[in-house]
């Protein structure tokens, strides 16, 4: 732990020792035990309950938002080009996650997240604040580290990350803050 401490910053520290615990939300199966995406359900920013089944036969690009990080600008404007120009032509579903754990860079609320993506006219589906890491971690998150691990440890160490998704469900590939959007498109090409 020692190496970690050396290398990490202290708040990513904490998030490696609460890797494995996620908490459990009604509507939504164990983690360990899930087989896709399908298993679980998450609220939208307006608090409606979402089966992620609706999501079936699309490739999704799953992906935790902040409105006050420095890669905000480039990864909104990015992640609006991607849906623009594949979700009518071949069924991209773009679902982003609100997410305070880095720096308080997502502090508002529903509402206020809701102001900040029509001004940005974000078009993909925004789901309520969660979290991503800790024993508070959404079950959906849960899923995703565990399907696809990361470097230096399976928690999220930053805004934007990002998951693509089979049209089976199936967590694929795993993609760091540093890769923008764009840079995803000859991977989301391989499963449409």
């Amino acid at each position: 732990m020692r190496i970690i401490r050396f290398l990490l910053p202290t708040g990513f520290v904490h998030l490696a020792r609460n890797l494995a615990v996620a908490a459990t939300m009604s509507g939504n199966k164990d983690y360990k035990s899930a087989t896709s995406i399908y298993d679980f359900t998450a609220n939208s920013i307006r608090g409606e309950e979402v089966p992620l089944s609706k999501y079936e036969g699309h490739v999704c690009l799953i992906v935790n938002v902040a409105s006050k990080c420095g890669l905000t600008p480039t990864n909104y404007k990015e992640l609006n080009e991607l849906y623009d120009e594949y979700a009518e032509s071949k069924g991209l579903r773009i679902l982003a996650f609100p997410c305070n754990q880095f720096n308080g860079q997502e502090p508002g609320d529903s509402e206020q997240i809701c102001s900040f993506a029509n001004n940005h006219k974000v078009k993909f589906d925004l789901f309520e604040k969660i979290n991503v890491n800790g024993d508070h971690t959404h079950p959906l998150w849960a899923y995703l580290k565990k399907e696809q691990g990361g470097v230096l440890g399976d928690f999220i160490k930053w805004n934007f990350t990002k998951f693509i998704v089979d049209k089976e469900g199936k967590v694929v590939e795993r993609h760091g803050p540093n890769v923008d959007p764009h840079k995803l498109k000859s991977s989301l090409e391989k499963y449409f």
